[in-house]
């Protein structure tokens, strides 16, 4: 990715000198799924593909969301959870660097399979649901399997703690709604007051969400965010921007939703 515009697991847009036409379509509806993947699938399976070329930023990234979770009470001294999800997931690199530490379980959500290969066999690592998010479906009920027959990959769990993180660009307006309900229900299922879901994204620096036809996503505005989160049932309960990151990249913003 280098320093071309993306939004997945990277946070280097570069801000500013971007327009849209006052008569232009919607940004999110030029998302197509199929080139989105398909640039995905060109990338390497490591950080600095994660990170489109600045691997450099993982380590204060990992540190500012460990950060926000402590303030929500979780991690270090805090509790830990029993059960995390990670959407979008890439490599794993929240995964192991941050979820890991402070839950028992991590299953994972990523449609491209050659990334959550090395994931397979790595402790702590649940369900591995190689499809988009706009596909995952929570179960209406805990699953059934017994060791001899495994739970199905479409049967998902109750979670305690979702983490959303430089992939939600990849949804439709309509998509990310209908995604964070369906997370609505796996939280509402863990009957836990303390879920969470944690939404961490580039927002734009302007007035208006922008297309990147490089990987065929969006970049929203804070505002739109907060929109569709209300639209979706959730309230938000903390937010804070990612200190740290260089200069010229997109705001980084860290959103905590309950339901």
């Amino acid at each position: 990715m280098g320093p071309t515009p993306t939004t997945r697991d990277a946070a280097v847009n570069e801000a500013g000198g971007e327009t849209q036409e006052q008569l232009a379509p919607p940004p999110d509806s030029l998302i197509r799924t199929e080139n989105g993947l398909q640039y995905w699938s060109g990338i390497d399976a490591d950080v600095n593909g994660m990170l489109g070329g600045f691997p450099g930023i993982s380590a204060v990234d990992l540190r500012g969301s460990r950060a926000f979770l402590v303030k929500l009470g979780i991690g270090k001294s805090k509790r830990k959870v029993e059960r995390a999800l990670e959407g979008g997931a890439g490599i794993g690199r929240i995964t192991q660097g941050l979820l890991l530490d402070i839950s028992q379980t991590v299953d994972v959500v990523e449609p491209i399979a050659k990334f959550t290969q090395s994931l397979t066999k790595t402790p702590g690592v649940g369900q591995i649901y190689n499809m988009g998010l706009e596909e995952w479906p929570p179960a209406s009920s805990p699953p059934t399997a017994t060791d001899d027959e495994p739970s199905s990959p479409q049967t998902t769990k109750a979670y305690d703690l979702i983490w959303l993180q430089w992939c939600l660009g990849h949804l439709t307006d309509t998509q990310l709604v209908a995604f964070l309900r369906r997370c609505c229900q796996a939280l509402v299922a863990s009957a836990s007051p303390s879920a969470v879901i944690v939404v961490k994204e580039n927002n734009t620096t302007t007035d208006a969400d922008l297309f990147d036809d490089l990987d065929s996503s969006v970049t929203r505005t804070d505002d739109k965010f907060r929109a569709l989160f209300r639209e979706a049932g959730l309230r938000l309960v903390r937010t804070e921007l990612q200190n740290g990151l260089p200069n010229g990249l997109y705001p980084v913003r860290m959103y905590a939703l309950k339901v």
